[in-house]
């Protein structure tokens, strides 16, 4: 059973992360043979003020 965990902003819509969530239970399936219902994708929506790049905080640009 496959288990994918996807970090990203927040800011992304419900269509948005409905369709990263199918594209990326298809690609699992087709690359590993596991069964799409056995695919677990996990989303863990960051703020900006928690994300950081060179030394500043995403929320400070």
């Amino acid at each position: 059973m496959p288990f994918v965990t996807v970090k990203m902003l927040e800011g992304r819509t419900e269509e948005q992360k409905k369709a990263l969530v199918e594209k990326v239970t298809t690609a699992v399936s087709e690359t590993t043979g596991a069964a799409e219902e056995k695919i677990v994708v996990f989303i863990e929506e960051m703020t900006k003020n928690h994300y950081a790049v060179g030394g500043k905080r995403m929320s400070d640009e």
